[in-house]
This record gives structure tokens, C-alpha cells and sequence, in this order.
């Protein structure tokens, strides 16, 4: 093997990490890559590699000969000549052919199949240990309090039996537990509908227990088990929709009485859960749909305002907010809201959509005004674009029926400006549509929009009612392509000048037109292809 420096050891076997997170043994399509990059390594069709700080350089001979710069740092942002997109087998290839230098790439394959082998013995075992504890138990009678022990035990007999549960394998052994808890349920089908609503939600009590009591990191539950999270919330609220069709049985009373009590377990903070947001999605939701005495809602807010007084945690008191709005308790939970600021922002959505569903315009105006006043602050921290952009999608939805069926085009149109500029879309849509041409201009120039990219049909109307608008964003445009220096662009810079002289005579400024054409052609005498395609386009003459 040949010697390399032990800093390229170090990052090798870093990147091989990085690899093996971003690889999913078992999953088709990366199966398939792993499989076909280590052919291609094998095969020797790796060659000129060299390895320059973090990156690795290599050539890969396949079908059509590719050039790669593999990033051992952040994999993710490796280079591939090939047409495909994101990691590739060549990626791959090269991966192992640098690798081998620092250690056995069959032993990096083994390692990273690893997890395959241990939740195919999970589900095995799993399997069997619910054989065993449905003989011992059989079905379950309706009793509360023994549907709860049978749930505890079985969950922890089959996802802590043999100690803690690997990220990877949770899937595999959840799944088990769901098909033993059903298996479990009384026989009567009037009561099975209540027992699956109950065996859910301590099973999500459990699920983020379980998660925390190991120490599985956001990453960890995100990658192998986040979804099952979604898949019992779904689970909870079919129940609760089966549920609602009829009237309630009254044998049914005790039970639904110890599930709400049972139902604060869903509020838990970060610090606590790291499933905390699911949890207070499913509180909001029962209190709203199933727990709807208003007995059961003045006892629960006395309880939540006790536990505020204790422990003000943004979980309880987001639950007792919502215990105002469905009491109609308005000011006691715009207080609460104005004191959390940006960090209730979320939240304020299921409220909105509520009000609105009601057209309870008079008590939503508040709301709506403190939520556009918080949503700025909010949508900046979010970690990426496109969460970013999701969330001002779903905000602007909440609050555009309100805004329309009031007249209130203000609120709107604030809501727009803060969350800019992930707003951009229905900001320029909204200005157009009720002819604010210059704020328009001014939202283009603003996200350094190309005019280039505006439809003929917008220009033609803008270009008719307010034409001076549209000369600061040509002349954008036409700097931006002349600094582009090739061509193309500069063909562009000359159509979008033609079209730029016709404004300025338009409006009556052909001097100034005139001015800046031979300002222009001083800054840019050296860009000989540029002044070719001006007299080519008779903008100066030869």
C-alpha cells in the first residue's frame, strides 16, 4: 500500500464517515451505486488520482471517461464530469480508490452493510418476543389501566429487550410492536377504534422516552425513524375521525376521561422530546376535535396555568393558548403570545385557519396583526431556503381569506414586506395586480430580479401605464450582461438598450438617452465584441 501522510489519513477516514451517513445500506438505489463504484474500483478504471488539501482529483474510465473532484470534507459537494446528479458511481469508485490507502474498502462495505444484517435480526426477534407476550396476554378487555401496562411492557419487552435499540433498527422493531398491539385489541369492534386511539398515543409517549433515555441525536431520529412520528399521528387522527361520526357509547366516558388526563404527556419541551413539535400538533388537535366539554377544557386550563406558573415552558404554554382560543379567552392568550414572540410564530397557523373556519374576523384581527408583527423574526432563523419558503407559503395562505373577505390589502401586503425575500412571488403578483408600478420596480431592483425573465405581456402593461418604472431595472439588466463579457450577453445588453431608448424617447428624454449611450460606449471602448454588436443593432454607427 502506498505511504500517505497521516493528515490524509485522518481526513480519508473522515470522509469514508461522511460516506457511510450519506450511503443508506438496504436502500435500492444506493445499494446499487456502492455496488457499481466498487466494480468500477476493482476493475482499476480509476486512474490520475491526487489529492490536493480536501479534495481528491481522479479520472474514472467508464462508457464516456469522466473527471472527478471527490470532496472528503462535505461529499455532498463533489464534482462529476458524468451527467448525473448528486453521488455517482464514479464519486464512489474514486472514494474507494483513495481510501485504500488508509484502510480495507471490503471492510468499509462489510461495516456499512452492518445495519442491514441487524434489523433483519431485530425484526426476527422482535417477532417472536410478540408471539410470546400475545400467548401470555391473548386479547385485552376493556380495562384502561391494563391496556396501559399491556402497552408499557410490550413496548419495552420488544424495543429495550435486548437493550438499547439502534437508530437503524427502531423502524423494524416498531413495527413489530404496532402489529402486537393490534393483535391485542378487544374483540368487540365498538371498542377497538378507542383502544387503537389510546395504544397510539402512549406508543408516541413512548417512541420519544425511548429516544431520549438513549441519547439519539436529532440526526439519528431524523434519518431512521422521524416518520413514525407521522405515521402514529395519522394513526390518531383516523381514530379520533372514526370516533367523532356517532355519539359516544357511555361506557366509553371513563376511558376518554383518563385520556384526557393522559394527554398533557404530550406536551414536552425540546430539552425533553425530540419529538416535542409532533406533540404539541397532537394536543392542539385532540382538545380541538375530541376533548370537547367545556367542563374538560375550563379543568385543563386551571391545570395548564398552574403548571405555567411552575414551569413557563414554551410546550405548556402554547397548550394553554389554545385552551384561551377554543374558551374564547382572547386576551389572556394574546398576552401569553405577545410575551413568546417570534418563538410562538409557528403555532399561530392552526388558530388562524380555526378563526377563519368560524369567520370570527372581529376576534382574528389581533391575531393576525401580532403574528405578521413576529413572522420576520421567525422565518429569518429558519436553517434553509426552502423551509423558509414553506413556511411564508402556508402564512400568506392562512391569512389571505381574512385579508380579502375585510378589505384589509394592509395586513396582506405587511406580511408580504417582512417576509420578503421568500415572498418574492406573491409580493410581485400582489403589487401588479393593484397597479403599484413603483413599489414594483422597486421589488425587482430589491432581489436583483432580471427584467430578462418578466413575461411580454407584464412589461407591455407596465410599459404603457408607468414606463419610467421599468428604466432602472433594464439598466440593471444592462450592466449585469455586459459585465457577463461573452456574446451572448452582450447581444442581450443591445436588446434590452434598444428597448431601453424607446422608454427614454417615450417619455421625452432623448437627451438624457443620448447621454448616457455615449457615457456607456467611453466606459466600455475596450470590449471590442460589445460595440460590434451595437452597430450590428445600428445603436451607433459605423
Amino acid at each position: 500500500m502506498t505511504v500517505v501522510p497521516d493528515y490524509y489519513i485522518e481526513l480519508l477516514r473522515f470522509g469514508a464517515a461522511k460516506m457511510k451517513d450519506m450511503l443508506i445500506a438496504g436502500d435500492e438505489r444506493d445499494d446499487k451505486l456502492v455496488q457499481k463504484g466498487f466494480l468500477l474500483y476493482r476493475q482499476g478504471m480509476v486512474s490520475k488520482l491526487k489529492m490536493d488539501q480536501e479534495i481528491v482529483h481522479a479520472s474514472v474510465q467508464d462508457v464516456i471517461p469522466v473527471r472527478v473532484n471527490l470532496d472528503l470534507s462535505f461529499p455532498e459537494l463533489s464534482e462529476c464530469s458524468c451527467p448525473g446528479e448528486g453521488l455517482c458511481r464514479h464519486q464512489l469508485a474514486v472514494f474507494f480508490q483513495a481510501y485504500s490507502h488508509a484502510g480495507s474498502v471490503a471492510e468499509w462495505i462489510e461495516e456499512w452493510r452492518e445495519p442491514v444484517k441487524e434489523r433483519k435480526a431485530a425484526a426476527t426477534w422482535g417477532i417472536q418476543r410478540a408471539k410470546d407476550l400475545l400467548k401470555s396476554t391473548g386479547s385485552l378487555k376493556p380495562d384502561y389501566d391494563k391496556w396501559i401496562n399491556a402497552f408499557t411492557e410490550s413496548f419495552n419487552s420488544i424495543m429495550t429487550g435486548k437493550g438499547e435499540p439502534k437508530p437503524y433498527v427502531f423502524q423494524e422493531l416498531f413495527e413489530v410492536y404496532m402489529r402486537r398491539l393490534r393483535a391485542g385489541a378487544p374483540v368487540e369492534a365498538e371498542w377497538r377504534t378507542l383502544y387503537e386511539l389510546v395504544g397510539a398515543l402512549h406508543a408516541f409517549h413512548n417512541v420519544a422516552r425511548v429516544s431520549k433515555d438513549f441519547g439519539h441525536t436529532e440526526e439519528m431520529i431524523d434519518r431512521y425513524y422521524r416518520h413514525v412520528s407521522h405515521f402514529l399521528i395519522e394513526e390518531i387522527e383516523d381514530a379520533v375521525n372514526k370516533l367523532s361520526i356517532h355519539s359516544l357509547p357511555f361506557a366509553f366516558d371513563a376511558f376518554v376521561t383518563r385520556l384526557k388526563d393522559d394527554s398533557i404527556l404530550l406536551l414536552e419541551d425540546e430539552d425533553e422530546s425530540a419529538f416535542w413539535y409532533e406533540g404539541i400538533y397532537l394536543y392542539r388537535f385532540l382538545w380541538t376535535n375530541f376533548f370537547k366539554r367545556g367542563s374538560w377544557r375550563d379543568q385543563e386550563t386551571a391545570k395548564l396555568e398552574k403548571l405555567c406558573k411552575i414551569n413557563g415552558s414554551i410546550s405548556l404554554s402554547i397548550g394553554l393558548v389554545h385552551q384561551y382560543v377554543l374558551t374564547g379567552k382572547d386576551e389572556e392568550a394574546l398576552d401569553i403570545l405577545d410575551s413568546l414572540g417570534m418563538e410562538a410564530a409557528p403555532y399561530y397557523l392552526v388558530w388562524l385557519d380555526m378563526l377563519t373556519s368560524q369567520k370570527a374576523w372581529k376576534r382574528m384581527t389581533p391575531y393576525t396583526e401580532l403574528f405578521i408583527q413576529n413572522v420576520r423574526e421567525y422565518v429569518l432563523s429558519l436553517r434553509e431556503y426552502r423551509i423558509s419558503r414553506e413556511f411564508t407559503e402556508l402564512s400568506l395562505r392562512a391569512i389571505t381569506r381574512f385579508c380579502t373577505e375585510n378589505g384589509r390589502a394592509d395586513f396582506y401586503e405587511r406580511a408580504l414586506l417582512y417576509t420578503l425575500p421568500y415572498s418574492y412571488m406573491e409580493y410581485e403578483q400582489f403589487l401588479f395586480e393593484h397597479g403599484l408600478y413603483e413599489k414594483w420596480g422597486e421589488l425587482l431592483s430589491y432581489i436583483g430580479f432580471d427584467i430578462g425573465m418578466v413575461s411580454n405581456e407584464r412589461l407591455n402593461s407596465i410599459q404603457k401605464e408607468s414606463p419610467s418604472v421599468l428604466l432602472p431595472l433594464y439598466h440593471q439588466s444592462i450592466q449585469k450582461n455586459i459585465d457577463m463579457k461573452s456574446r451572448g450577453n452582450y447581444q442581450e445588453a443591445v436588446r434590452h438598450l434598444k428597448k431601453l431608448r424607446t422608454i427614454y424617447k417615450k417619455i421625452g428624454l432623448a437627451s438624457e438617452w443620448e447621454a448616457f449611450m455615449e457615457e456607456l460606449l467611453f466606459r466600455t471602448r475596450r470590449l471590442r465584441a460589445f460595440h460590434e454588436e451595437c452597430k450590428r443593432s445600428k445603436l451607433i454607427h459605423a
